[in-house]
């Protein structure tokens, strides 16, 4: 009996151990920035302008302006949890081929981009970027594209704002429930600071919605994308992408035979 008591306090502390280093250690898990010095130079293929925004605690965010000389509209980009603008710029010139201006941002502590993140802070942020873009372009001609963890700050922007479309890739319903599959013995309701409440935003925001979103995907399941579609309330579409995982979407013919559709402003 002693002995299973001593078993049973070892596997208490480590209980609590776990749960603490998710605590603490939760941002390293959510955000995997990389760093960029402040002197790199970018170097894409597409006409392009970097530009700083300065937020309202002095934070500097940085940014890419992709231009066309005809732009369709523009779209306002949000990337995934991984990686800096180097990479994703190159994503967005996917985007640019098809005549649209990009705007994409970098968030606290990914590439250039410095602050310190917060949930509040990541919605703040992407907030003053909608404004410079609309600063640039009427409103009837921001398309807001979120991407992964920018689903989140993108459903965000739009349930606020009256852009002319949204467009989600691989969105989860919100952290909490992605956090509870990866970490079903924990009590990750209690320990998450980062909330990602895309549920509570979606049935906010009056223009079209198309979700993307694969049936392998083993980062966000299917079934959180589907679940969030179905309580938008404005015009929507939902394109399933047979065999399709987390990252590698515009390889599969449902997403590229849909993109431009998606795209189109009404």
């Amino acid at each position: 009996m002693q002995k299973l008591k001593r078993v049973g306090r070892i596997l208490l502390i480590l209980y609590i151990l776990v749960a603490a280093m998710l605590y603490f250690l939760q941002e390293k898990i959510i955000f995997l920035p990389t760093k960029l010095p402040q002197e790199y130079v970018y170097n894409f293929s597409e006409s392009f302008e970097e530009f700083f925004l300065t937020a309202q605690d002095g934070a500097k965010l940085n940014g890419l302006h992709f231009k066309r000389k005809n732009p369709k509209g523009v779209i306002l980009y949000f990337h995934g949890n991984a990686g800096d603008l180097s990479r994703w710029g190159e994503i967005a010139i996917f985007f640019a081929k098809k005549e649209y201006d990009i705007i994409v941002m970098d968030y606290r502590t990914y590439g250039k981009s410095t602050g310190k993140l917060s949930e509040t802070a990541l919605f703040e942020d992407a907030q003053l970027f909608y404004n410079f873009t609309l600063e640039k372009y009427e409103e009837n001609t921001i398309i807001i594209y979120g991407r992964s963890l920018g689903a989140s700050v993108a459903t965000y922007i739009a349930s606020k704002n009256k852009p002319a479309k949204l467009v989600l890739e691989t969105p989860f319903y919100n952290l909490l429930e992605v956090a509870k599959k990866r970490f079903p013995v924990l009590p990750v309701k209690w320990l998450l600071k980062y909330k990602l409440e895309s549920n509570k935003y979606i049935s906010n925001i009056a223009c079209p919605i198309t979700i993307f979103h694969g049936t392998e995907d083993t980062v966000v399941p299917y079934e959180s994308g589907k679940k969030l579609f179905g309580l938008a309330t404005s015009k929507k579409e939902f394109i399933t992408v047979e065999g399709g995982g987390h990252n590698d979407l515009i390889s599969f013919k449902p997403y590229t035979a849909n993109i431009n559709k998606a795209l189109k402003i009404e």
